[in-house]
């Protein structure tokens, strides 16, 4: 099996190779630099899922491959709070697409409050913890969490989701009957 992510983020392709590893699936992944088509630092559950399911569709574009999935990471504003947000879209070279939510936590006010201003999360964590580079490992929810949960583990609980559903659709859930 083939699989390209919509991006060149090694947290994302980590986590798409080791999720699908995880049921059994061995596959071939790689990514593919593909723009999002919405902000830098995007704002919202909807405005993160567009920039999913559009890396996922461009990405599908780029070559022979069973299906592309595309992760985005954002932030929302809930109950006074700023928090991470994460989704996911797989899409068929059919042009299905399947989407899927992540886990969300808020930010440490200290961090909320740059990123309202207009800045992007992934700079404004290299300043907080003084460490290059760390969207392309633990990311904000691997700080946040002491490292029980990093960025690769968040992306890979969506590519689950996402691979459920393609599986379910192909008619290969266990169990059902009639089918």
């Amino acid at each position: 099996m083939k699989i390209i992510v919509g991006s060149t983020n090694r947290a994302k392709i980590g986590a798409v190779r080791d999720a699908f590893a995880s049921i059994g699936i061995q596959a071939e992944v790689t990514g593919a630099d593909t723009d999002s088509g919405v902000a830098a630092q995007p704002i919202g559950d909807a405005e993160t899922m567009t920039g999913a399911r559009n890396r996922a569709l461009a990405a599908v574009k780029a070559g022979s491959h069973n299906f592309a999935i595309g992760l985005e990471g954002g932030v929302k504003e809930l109950d006074g709070r700023l928090f991470i947000c994460n989704w996911g879209a797989l899409a068929l070279p059919d042009g299905t697409v399947f989407t899927a939510g992540g886990a969300q936590i808020p930010l440490p006010e200290e961090v909320a409050e740059p990123v309202r201003g207009g800045e992007e999360l992934g700079p404004v964590m290299e300043a907080y913890t003084a460490k290059a580079d760390i969207r392309q490992t633990g990311g904000a929810v691997g700080v946040f969490t002491e490292g029980m949960v990093g960025r690769p583990d968040m992306f890979a609980h969506i590519v689950l989701l996402l691979a459920g559903q393609w599986k379910f659709s192909a008619g290969d859930a266990g169990g059902r009957q009639g089918q």
